[in-house]
C-alpha cells in the first residue's frame, strides 16, 4: 500500500513524523483527507481532530490553528497545539472550557485577550470532541 510523510510541528516540539496511508485535516475550507498523490496544496488549519490512518489503525489528535502544506509524497503541518488522545485530560479540559466562556460571557474582553480567549476555547473544545467521539459519547 502506498504512503507518504507526515510530519506535524508544534512551537514547543516535533509531534508526528512518520509514514502514514492518509489524514484528515480540519481546514477552513472543511475537512480535506489527503491520500498519497494527492496535489499539492497549502490551507489554513482550524482547531479541530486530525485523524492519521496507518494500515488497519487510526489515530486521533486534537490540533489547533495553524497551516497545512500536502505534496503528492508529504504533509507538512504546523500548529500552535498537537496533543493526542491518551494525553488529554478530560477533567482539566472540561475545566478549561468553563472558564473560557465565563470569561467571554462577561463581555470584558478586548483585542488580544479576546482572541487569546477565543483561540483557547477552539482548542479546548476541539479536545474534548476528540475524547468524547473515540469513548462513543
Amino acid at each position: 500500500m502506498a504512503s507518504l510523510q507526515l510530519e506535524i510541528v508544534t512551537p514547543e516540539q516535533k509531534v508526528f513524523s512518520g509514514e502514514v496511508h492518509s489524514v484528515v485535516i480540519p481546514t477552513v475550507q472543511g475537512e480535506i483527507q489527503v491520500l498519497p498523490g494527492h496535489d499539492s496544496l497549502m490551507a489554513m488549519l482550524i482547531p479541530g481532530e486530525l485523524r492519521i490512518f496507518t494500515g488497519s489503525e487510526s489515530k486521533g489528535m486534537a490540533v489547533g490553528e495553524g497551516f497545512v502544506e500536502v505534496t503528492p509524497l508529504k504533509i507538512s503541518i504546523l500548529s500552535d497545539m498537537a496533543i493526542g488522545e491518551k494525553d488529554i485530560d478530560e477533567e482539566k479540559t472540561q475545566e478549561a472550557v468553563k472558564r473560557a466562556e465565563e470569561a467571554l460571557r462577561s463581555k470584558t474582553l478586548i483585542g488580544e485577550e479576546l482572541e487569546a480567549t477565543s483561540a483557547a476555547l477552539a482548542r479546548s473544545v476541539a479536545q474534548l470532541h476528540l475524547v468524547r467521539r473515540r469513548k462513543g459519547r
